[in-house]
């Protein structure tokens, strides 16, 4: 992880991990969480993240950047112990990464894309609530975003992997109810996201939502 925050002992601040934070919803989120929270903001891309940070600071918040790919194993193991050794909790865990695979008819999915599909919408996420619920503990707050296409034509890919990352979320959720931590659920209107763009193209964007209008009206949802 590279600290731009220039705090040595952060501790006592509030701490949210958001995976998928370099552009699109992650990025407004990481954003919109600021001065309040110590963003974590993982993604692949570093020159995104970097970009992201300068926002963020301009602010007057603070980051730590984690150029980290969610489908490695050992590098989300790392992260989360590091998050544990130096804030001991994750008080809100954005996920918005997601993996859109070509439209295409169901009997010529290709291989490769299928698993890059299952590996990013579903194992990786299988992996990191059973990483991140102990850090979350029973007052923290995690936050996943249904983008229901399962059963369309042309979405086989997308529509079935994302359905399954949903299905971990809100059987995550119902175990959770009186336990915590709180598990949420959110539908986000259509932004002119490039995922967005590859599956509609030549849709008008002026019917679509920016980002940051929609990370303000889906905070007030959960009440942040």
């Amino acid at each position: 992880m590279s600290d731009t925050s220039n705090t040595p002992d952060a501790s006592g601040e509030k701490i949210a991990l958001i995976t998928g934070a370099s552009r699109g919803l992650g990025a407004a989120f990481a954003e919109a969480l600021v001065p309040a929270y110590h963003v974590v903001a993982v993604a692949r891309t570093t020159g995104a993240l970097e970009d992201l940070d300068d926002r963020i600071q301009a602010k007057g918040g603070k980051a730590t950047l984690a150029p980290m790919d969610i489908t490695n194993a050992d590098a989300m193991a790392q992260l989360c112990r590091s998050i544990h050794d130096r804030w001991g909790k994750v008080d809100l865990w954005i996920h918005t990464a997601a993996h859109g695979a070509p439209l295409t008819p169901t009997d010529h999915i290709d291989a490769k894309d299928w698993q890059k599909s299952l590996s990013i919408n579903v194992d990786a996420v299988g992996r990191l609530i059973p990483f991140m619920s102990p850090l979350l503990g029973d007052t923290g707050h995690a936050v996943f975003f249904e983008d229901n296409h399962a059963g369309e034509k042309f979405f086989g890919s997308y529509g079935a992997t994302k359905a399954a990352q949903i299905a971990l979320a809100k059987s995550w959720q119902a175990e959770t109810t009186n336990i915590g931590p709180t598990v949420s659920v959110l539908s986000p209107r259509g932004m002119p996201t490039g995922t967005r763009a590859r599956f509609f193209p030549g849709e008008d964007k002026d019917s679509l939502v920016h980002p940051r209008e929609e990370a303000a009206r889906l905070m007030a949802e959960m009440g942040l």
